[in-house]
């Protein structure tokens, strides 16, 4: 939601710190279970002076939904358009779905658990972005069983497998544990690339290949430090809630 005119920059951190709050909360509780009067003795404003900055409950469900979307199919987009051997550009896609699950578990929660509560354009939206992400992988799938380093899967199946790994990870990843984004992504991508190789073809050197491309252009797979805020927000990111 743009900044309402005549709003200095202090209403937009407020604002981002409120939508922080709102995952949190919906993370724990459920988007359902959790009244705007909650959200509102959480942040310490009256239900009135809430509406002020967040327009609607459900306004609330779409900022977190474009939280995790937008900054993902940015970049993967980008990912998916550079001059590098498919298998090497599965591998950064990896490590940037696991870099936004890794930063904002809350949100992630929130984006599996109630995006079927958005509505009308909202979920269009949504739903075609969801579609377009994975649309970018089959691409890559697609791309890398032409070129010869992967034996003929389906490409509907094997594009489910790929994000079926990744996408649970939220449910047991603990930040700051033994594991981060690029151990977890190297591992993966080794089991798939492994199991969807050509028999007896040797893959490329795909870790030596992704570090250099990641030292070649500055913020892959992702720039956590740039996707998570409104252009003029400043708010960190908020803790990871308790289940």
């Amino acid at each position: 939601m743009p900044r309402p005119p005549g709003h200095g920059p202090g209403f937009e951190v407020r604002r981002q710190k409120i939508i922080d709050t709102a995952a949190e909360l919906f993370a724990r509780r459920g988007y359902a279970a959790t009244s705007v009067n909650d959200l509102g003795r959480a942040v310490g404003l009256a239900k009135g002076a809430l509406y002020y900055y967040i327009d609607s409950k459900e306004n609330l469900l779409i900022e977190i939904q474009a939280r995790v979307m937008n900054p993902l199919l940015a970049r993967a987009r980008e990912i998916a358009s550079l001059d590098a051997d498919p298998l090497v550009r599965l591998r950064l896609l990896s490590e940037a779905l696991l870099t936004i699950i890794f930063r904002r578990l809350d949100h992630i929660w929130v984006y599996e658990h109630d995006y079927r509560s958005l509505s009308g354009e909202a979920l269009e939206t949504l739903l075609g972005q969801r579609a377009e992400f994975e649309r970018l992988v089959r691409g890559l799938i697609e791309e890398a069983v032409g070129r010869g380093g992967f034996r003929p899967v389906d490409p509907r199946v094997a594009t489910l497998q790929f994000l079926n790994l990744h996408n649970h990870t939220y449910q047991w990843v603990k930040p700051g544990g033994r594991w981060d984004a690029a151990y977890l992504s190297r591992e993966y991508c080794e089991t798939l690339m492994r199991g969807f190789g050509t028999p007896g073809a040797l893959l490329p050197d795909v870790e030596r290949e992704a570090a250099a491309f990641k030292r070649a252009h500055p913020g892959l797979p992702l720039d956590p430090e740039s996707c998570w805020q409104e252009p003029d927000a400043s708010t960190p990111a908020a803790p990871t809630p308790a289940r």
